[in-house]
């Protein structure tokens, strides 16, 4: 469940269902059976999650804003939404074949990718806010209103 905020089309997700989120999306994976020795993930918006995830199967090196993805890579982000991201990492991944994408949410109604895995779809067109992107949310929100 999404937490609703008091910001007119944004939710709020709480720690705790961002760790319930990587524990359903680690046990996906898990039961996917694809197998990877690294995670790369992107630095706006995947660090955290990718982070998160790593601890859970205990993968020590998390690869960051990198311009080639390897085979055997599980790439992390937090939301698959309009898959402009997917779109750009896809295309530096050498072996597509051999790659899994994994998000902690995924846009209701939009159309998404075989390689990829979530944990939660939105309720849906809300902004989804998480906890590490609270402070650039308020900017975002006081620009608006300014």
């Amino acid at each position: 469940m999404v937490s609703r905020g008091n910001w007119k089309g944004k939710s709020f997700l709480t720690w705790s269902e961002i760790e319930s989120q990587v524990q359903i999306l680690s046990t996906k994976i898990k039961k996917i059976g694809f197998e990877f020795d690294k995670i790369a993930t992107v630095s706006r918006g995947g660090l955290v999650p990718a982070r998160l995830v790593a601890d859970h199967f205990d993968i020590k090196k998390i690869l960051v804003d990198k311009k080639k993805i390897l085979g055997g890579t599980l790439f992390v982000d937090d939301i698959y939404d309009s898959g402009d991201t997917f779109q750009k990492i896809f295309q530096v991944v050498d072996e597509p074949t051999n790659f899994l994408y994994a998000t902690l949410m995924v846009r209701k109604g939009v159309k998404h990718p075989k390689q990829l895995v979530y944990a939660k779809k939105t309720l849906g067109s809300e902004y989804v806010v998480f906890p590490w992107d609270k402070l650039e949310s308020k900017r975002a929100h006081k620009s608006i209103k300014d």
